[in-house]
């Protein structure tokens, strides 16, 4: 039962396309940067701000 599960998984497995892995990181890592980009759109004036503010103590 095990060994035919096993096989059963493994042929799903190798079956895959090779540059399948390949799309899937792709995928992540746009995502990745479009969070990036949304968080200093976000977050930039009140960095800007907190910067100013920092600089202008001196």
């Amino acid at each position: 039962m095990f060994e035919k599960v096993r096989r059963i998984l493994w042929n799903i497995v190798a079956s895959r396309d090779p540059g399948q892995g390949m799309i899937e990181y792709g995928l992540i890592i746009a995502l990745v940067a479009i969070v990036a980009i949304a968080g200093a759109v976000i977050l930039g004036p009140s960095i800007v701000t907190l910067i100013g503010s920092i600089t202008n103590r001196s």
